[in-house]
């Protein structure tokens, strides 16, 4: 048979007494130094930075990174196809048919018949789509600076190129 303690009550250190004082030294980091010479590592910790930033200045707009993508193509390419889309972005086809109409049932986009092709079909903003695609575009351009404000502006366009790189 065991024999259990008395119970006592639990009561909580007031949170300045929890605290660690200002000049102890940080124990709990671990050593990322390797993650740290890592491409993917970096690209994805800093994504992970932007698309924070982004997400909640495109929340007013009702758009997700893959939404707002698609309507600046479509804004600064007029009558794409979905199969242009597609590759652009590397979006299967499948997913951009459900994206395309819930962009259309926002009466954000139109299909169009394609002028040169028969079987294909333009995408174009409508006059909502293409308002809303500037006013989200300037308000990116925003958050983009924003979120990358540590770096010059030199710093900046160096860090597009090199990514570019990768997979350009």
């Amino acid at each position: 048979m065991t024999t259990s303690r008395p119970s006592r009550p639990r009561t909580r250190a007031p949170a300045a007494a929890r605290k660690a004082p200002a000049t102890a030294p940080r124990n709990d980091q671990l050593d990322s130094h390797f993650l740290e010479t890592l491409v993917g590592y970096n690209a994805r910790r800093a994504w992970s930075q932007i698309t924070t930033v982004f997400s909640e200045r495109m929340a007013p707009y009702g758009l997700k990174q893959v939404d707002f993508s698609v309507l600046s193509l479509l804004a600064h390419n007029p009558g794409a196809t979905s199969r242009q889309v597609c590759a652009t972005l590397a979006i299967l086809p499948p997913n951009l048919v459900n994206l395309i109409a819930a962009l259309d049932s926002r009466g954000l986009i139109e299909r169009r018949p394609h002028p040169r092709d028969g079987r294909a079909v333009g995408l174009h903003l409508t006059p909502a789509g293409e308002r809303l695609t500037a006013d989200a575009e300037r308000a990116v351009t925003q958050a983009e600076l924003d979120a990358s404000a540590r770096l010059s502006p030199r710093e900046r366009e160096t860090l597009i190129h090199l990514l570019q790189k990768l997979y350009l």
